[in-house]
């Protein structure tokens, strides 16, 4: 009897070499699953611990959103207060859905989103609430010129200060978990989340200031200041503040993919961006000082276009990283690591979600196809992630962990290959044809009678995203589930 771990080794293919690297230099053999180690362990002191350090910063996120939440509710009051929470929260979920939506192709974990929303929400809003208090406050007895302080600590300190501090949050993900920033869209989807949580937050204190003047001067209806104030943040421009942001994530995406050899481009676009995130900000802070109209003028001339054009820049790199699905895969797919068919299909959205679907409906059971669906979502995610990880190789843009991020990816994915690939392949087909997208229940299942997805014995590894019976045969012609290499 042969050591099943030495059978699954010498079934997995080689490696396609970038350049003039050579193979033994970019992938070894897969460790065994008890030696998994693609991060070296931290041992020692306490605030090494990953544990430690998650609940120091959920514990700070709380202290902040406890202390924000008493002060806006001592400006506004408990009426105003319950009215602006329920008026502000509107735009929150349209907001976050259009990320979400811009970062289906490599969707990031929602724990660096929600730190960011709550980052926006709690930490950057508080600061900004006490730096610019103290910074209006100290102009104003300065000058003797309540008035002026107010202007300038709108146009001048507030963009500076809330700019800065919502920055931090993509500063922080940026250099934490750099493996999870991998380009332009994850930082346009970072920095609008944390926006967002952001002016979640101000916006309850501006309806419920807004409120209380109402319930001063007895006005009501479409006249009141409330309505007023409703239309301007929550009808004409929810997406200020996640656009001043963006511009910031923008620059931090940017020097994510930039060559390493280029350091000074490297930190000077994230400064760039942040610099322009706090022009853009000031400039429509100031509008109203630009007459009666200046604000409309600025709203049409400047905000509606720029939102335009960073839109078209979203949508541009979320469709470039679909095209480099398409451009690096084949090089896997030749090495037999991917079906022919994968990268074409990998690179549509359209046969993305067919797949997930055929693997659902396959099984003979809801929890199964449950669990095959979130097995195709993850190979969908890992191939992206190898995808880009491979891009960034060939422009100098990665570290000298190239080869055992490249490993780590490539290891996950030849675990969930049995179920994803025959789902994958399959919708290629269907959408090269553009058939009807129904009656997937229909489609002959490619596993064999009675295997469906489970936690049994595959490749030589324990339970996980293996078989509880023989290996079944592949609907495709390619590299075959043997113990034998395929040929190079």
């Amino acid at each position: 009897m042969s050591d099943p771990s030495v059978r699954y080794q010498q079934a997995r293919p080689a490696v396609p070499v970038l350049h003039e690297q050579r193979l033994d230099e970019v992938l070894g053999a897969a460790p065994e699953r008890g030696q998994w180690r693609y991060r070296p362990r931290r041992v020692g002191m306490v605030w090494r611990s990953k544990v430690f350090r998650a609940g120091a910063v959920i514990v700070a996120l709380v202290l902040c959103g406890l202390v924000i939440l008493a002060l806006v509710r001592e400006q506004t009051g408990p009426e105003g207060f319950l009215v602006g929470l329920g008026l502000a929260v509107l735009p929150v979920p349209l907001l976050m859905a259009a990320f979400r939506w811009l970062d289906r192709v490599e969707p990031g974990p929602w724990r660096n989103l929600i730190f960011s929303f709550a980052w926006g929400a709690c930490a950057a809003a508080l600061v900004a609430i006490i730096a610019n208090s103290f910074a209006t406050r100290w102009i104003a007895t300065a000058t003797a010129d309540p008035a002026g302080a107010d202007t300038l600590g709108a146009t001048v300190i507030a963009p500076v200060v809330e700019e800065s501090a919502k920055a931090a949050a993509v500063l922080l993900i940026f250099l934490f978990r750099r493996r999870e920033f991998g380009g332009v869209v994850d930082g346009i989807v970072v920095a609008g989340f944390t926006a967002t949580g952001f002016a979640f937050t101000e916006n309850i204190l501006y309806l419920g200031n807004a409120f209380g003047e109402d319930q001063q001067l007895g006005s009501s209806g479409f006249a009141s200041v409330t309505a007023g104030t409703f239309f301007v943040r929550i009808v004409m421009s929810p997406f200020a503040h996640p656009l001043f942001t963006v511009l910031t994530g923008l620059g931090f995406g940017f020097a994510t993919v930039s060559a390493r050899r280029h350091r000074g481009r490297r930190i000077a676009l994230p400064v760039l961006g942040l610099l322009l995130a706090m022009g853009l900000h000031a400039l429509w802070n100031g509008s109203s000082a630009f007459g009666p109209y200046g604000f409309y003028a600025v709203y049409g001339i400047v905000m509606v276009p720029a939102f335009g054009l960073v839109t078209w820049l979203a949508i541009w790199s979320r469709q470039r990283e679909l095209r480099t699905l398409a451009a690096e895969l084949p090089a896997y797919a030749a090495a037999g690591w991917l079906t022919p068919a994968e990268p074409t299909a990998l690179s549509s959205m359209r046969a993305r979600g067919m797949a997930r679907d055929l693997a659902r409906h396959w099984q003979q059971d809801r929890t199964r196809g449950r669990a095959a669906a979130r097995a195709v979502a993850e190979y969908e995610s890992f191939a992206t992630s190898l995808a880009g990880l491979r891009r960034r190789a060939r422009h100098g843009a990665v570290g000298p962990d190239f080869g055992a991020r490249e490993r780590e990816l490539l290891h996950h994915l030849w675990q969930r290959r049995d179920i994803a690939a025959p789902a994958l392949t399959h919708a290629a087909r269907l959408t090269s044809h553009r058939p009807p997208t129904h009656h997937y229940r229909h489609q002959p299942p490619p596993y064999g009678n009675g295997h469906g997805y489970g936690s049994g014995q595959g490749y030589g590894y324990g339970h996980g995203y293996g078989y509880g019976g023989p290996v079944p045969q592949q609907p495709y012609s390619g590299p075959p589930h043997s113990h034998r290499r395929p040929p190079q």
